[in-house]
């Protein structure tokens, strides 16, 4: 089986090759060549045609985003983020990640090297089978469903998801209404990043979006994103809903975890529930998204289609807990609807 051929974009000459050694300690990954800017990597992918491209968020001349913003039109390949943990680099990684980038890891502190360069082997290998598409600006956003929801607090929307979910949910949140039930959201996602992120979402959508905090009430309007490295899961306080966030032992590799969340709501919600899986590599949502079901919630799952990887949309719907597949730009239409039952 032919390696997967790896160009690595960074203006340090350390962190090229840092990166470079960390990659081929893994035989199945083929670094084909560096680049030190974009102008250089450009001609790289036209001269050694890589299957992934890691490239560095903040770079001279020209940044990581613009950079992709250019090349995915004309060039469509899969990339890794490799960002830094300043506010400007995770703001950044976010505007890459809407730009076409498949995933993203952090630059860490000199004692945990080892860890991101594994972390970075898993996301290539991810990334090379990624479903990646060239950006189609020319189509208008779809028309927010302002339905009208009945007004309750007894329902809750537990979401999951993991490569390419960033930008899976900014589709899918965007079109949520204002009086939307409340949603709880997992996205694998390190700490500091989940924050930045909610308050990127917040800024797009009309309903209120921010990292969730032990105690805060489920309630309608309200999308609470799981924060990083602590699971966060649904518990009944007599005639409400509210987040426990703590840590844990990682589970499905994960924490916060998928898993962890459905179950939870399972157990809190019943058929009160709606669960969606997203976009994601792996298993982590399959068994609590069997569990939802069983416990009457409905539950959907995004299609192989539309996702960037279909690992937990395939694994929830083999395990038997997803009762439909759709195309993401199908889902908030199908939660309206959902929702506008009265049996929910």
């Amino acid at each position: 089986m032919r390696p997967i051929r790896v160009l690595v974009v960074d203006d340090s000459p350390l962190v090229r090759d840092l990166l470079s050694r960390g990659l081929e300690v893994d035989p199945e990954i083929q670094v084909v060549g560096q680049a030190a800017d974009p102008h250089q990597a450009r001609d790289r992918i036209l001269e050694l045609r890589p299957d992934v491209l890691t490239l560095d968020v903040e770079m001279p001349k020209m940044d990581g985003v613009e950079f992709l913003r250019r090349l995915m039109p004309r060039y469509p390949l899969p990339v890794v983020m490799v960002s830094s943990l300043t506010q400007r680099g995770k703001q950044t990684t976010f505007e890459a990640l809407s730009a076409g980038a498949v995933d993203f890891v952090a630059k860490p502190s000199m004692g945990s090297v080892n860890g991101m360069l594994s972390e970075l082997r898993s996301k290539v290998k991810v990334a090379s089978g990624a479903n990646v598409q060239r950006p189609d600006h020319s189509r208008s956003a779809p028309r927010r469903e302002e339905r009208a929801l009945p007004a309750t607090a007894d329902r809750v929307l537990a979401i999951g998801a993991s490569t390419g979910g960033t930008e899976a949910l900014r589709q899918l949140v965007s079109q949520f209404p204002p009086n939307m039930v409340g949603t709880v959201i997992v996205q694998h996602m390190p700490p500091g990043f989940t924050s930045m992120f909610a308050q990127s979402l917040d800024a797009q959508c009309v309903v209120t979006v921010k990292e969730a905090r032990s105690g805060d009430v489920i309630r309608p309007g309200m999308v609470l994103i799981a924060p990083g490295d602590l699971h966060t899961t649904v518990h009944r306080a007599k005639d409400m809903h509210v987040v426990v966030c703590k840590s844990g032992e990682k589970v499905c590799g994960h924490r916060p975890s998928v898993d962890m969340l459905f179950k939870s709501v399972a157990k809190a919600c019943g058929k009160k529930a709606i669960g969606v899986v997203l976009t994601g590599m792996g298993q982590d949502g399959a068994d609590g998204m069997l569990a939802m079901r069983r416990s009457g919630a409905k539950t959907l799952a995004q299609n192989r289609e539309t996702s960037v990887v279909f690992g937990m949309p395939k694994a929830a719907y083999e395990r038997g807990g997803v009762e439909e597949l759709l195309p993401l730009q199908a889902i908030p239409g199908k939660l309206m609807r959902l929702l506008a039952e009265e049996d929910i």
